[in-house]
């Protein structure tokens, strides 16, 4: 499912406009967006999404076999909730 899909989803499911469930649907994909850098974000029986830090490490470049530095860095994990889970 992508963007548009969704949208269109979610128009259904609340017997509205798309463009009423595009409003939605952007609002709630930015509200995760925003917080997820301050706190993190947890909805009850879907899952969480939190920040984590990745330590710098050494890799290596696959083409030429060279060692390189792979700089610290942040990323979003997602963890899935126990119903959706069960779900899946």
């Amino acid at each position: 499912m992508n963007k548009a899909e969704l949208i269109e989803y979610v128009a259904k499911r609340t017997k509205s406009t798309k463009r009423g469930a595009e409003l939605a649907v952007n609002a709630t994909l930015e509200g995760i967006k925003k917080n997820v850098k301050k706190s993190g974000v947890q909805l009850v029986g879907f899952g969480s999404f939190t920040v984590v830090s990745r330590k710098g490490r050494m890799g290596r470049n696959p083409q030429t076999g060279e060692p390189i530095k792979i700089k610290p860095s942040r990323s979003v994990k997602f963890r899935p909730g126990k119903d959706f889970k069960s779900m899946v």
